[in-house]
């Protein structure tokens, strides 16, 4: 099948390369303009710019994903389907309905509609996440499903195993549904909910909740956002890395202290022991050596 490909994160690389090793790969990939990363800011190509380049597809990176020039590009590629997987923009009408389409969504739709499946999935202490094939539509993420499949979040997962396993579970599904041309059907009412977008005061360690949640939340948000405590008001401290401080209730939330060479995080029921802790402006390190040099 002729297919174009939109997508622009790690995530839809994995799906990328999975589906460029089938009849099915894509003649032209739409991907999101370059941006500043990194520590140095510099600008780079997103992902999927630089695993299409690799792969040697055509690849256009427009601003606006529903100009005209893109609606030009994609129907003179002549698509039998056009897949769409984590490209971080909403595509919308007239290329909505130009060609037939395939949306790789990392959840068990209609859980976590949204755009950050994944994190929230973690942080809501969900046993299951999993992969939807499906068609999108003006409503966000609530289109026809095709095909779906359950993945276990184990209780040690962060975003980075998860989405690991996730992303190659969604490349085989897309190869499935476009190998099988499989019905569409529609989406049940009952248990929609969304995952917001991750917003700069959701990286927060909020002391105010339980560490349960706080433990989640630093899974959900490694490695790729990051959460954080607060030194003082102009101050931070990454957490890559904690554990629930079992039999520990006597820190003061948002206090932390030092406790047989462990460093604890007091919250409002329990406390969290922050195993991993990444300084401003330097790499990810053992909270023992943080503390040594805090001494």
């Amino acid at each position: 099948m002729r297919t174009v490909y939109l997508g622009t994160s790690d995530f839809a690389v994995e799906v990328l390369e999975r589906l460029s090793a089938t009849p099915h790969r894509p003649v032209l990939v739409v991907t999101r303009p370059d941006r500043p990363r990194g520590r140095g800011r510099k600008l780079q190509p997103p992902p999927v710019a630089e695993r299409a380049a690799l792969l040697g597809v055509e690849t256009i990176q427009p601003e606006d994903v529903n100009g005209d020039e893109v609606s030009a590009a994609v129907a003179a590629a002549e698509p039998e389907a056009v897949i769409i997987c984590a490209y971080g923009a909403l595509v919308k009408e007239p290329l909505l309905s130009a060609h037939p389409m395939f949306n790789v969504h990392p959840s068990l739709l209609p859980r976590w509609r949204g755009a950050a499946p994944i994190e929230r999935a973690i942080e809501a202490g969900d046993e299951e996440t999993g992969v939807t094939i499906m068609r999108p539509t003006a409503e966000l993420d609530a289109g026809p499903i095709c095909l779906q499949r359950s993945e276990t979040i184990q209780p040690d997962d962060n975003y980075g195993s998860l989405a690991e396993r996730l992303a190659a579970l969604g490349g085989e599904l897309l190869v499935e549904a476009l190998d099988a041309e499989l019905p569409f059907r529609d989406q049940p009412d009952q248990g929609v909910s969304y995952a917001e977008k991750i917003r700069p005061r959701d990286r927060w360690l909020d002391p105010e909740r339980p560490a349960d949640q706080l433990e989640r939340r630093v899974r959900a948000l490694t490695p790729h956002i990051g959460a954080y405590v607060e030194l003082d008001r102009d101050a931070r401290l990454g957490v890559t890395r904690a554990a629930l401080a079992a039999g520990v209730d006597d820190v003061p939330p948002g206090e932390l202290t030092e406790r047989e060479g462990s460093l604890l995080y007091g919250a409002a029921q329990g406390a969290l022991e922050l195993i991993e802790v990444q300084p401003p402006g330097k790499k990810p390190m053992e909270a023992a050596a943080w503390l040594r040099g805090r001494r």
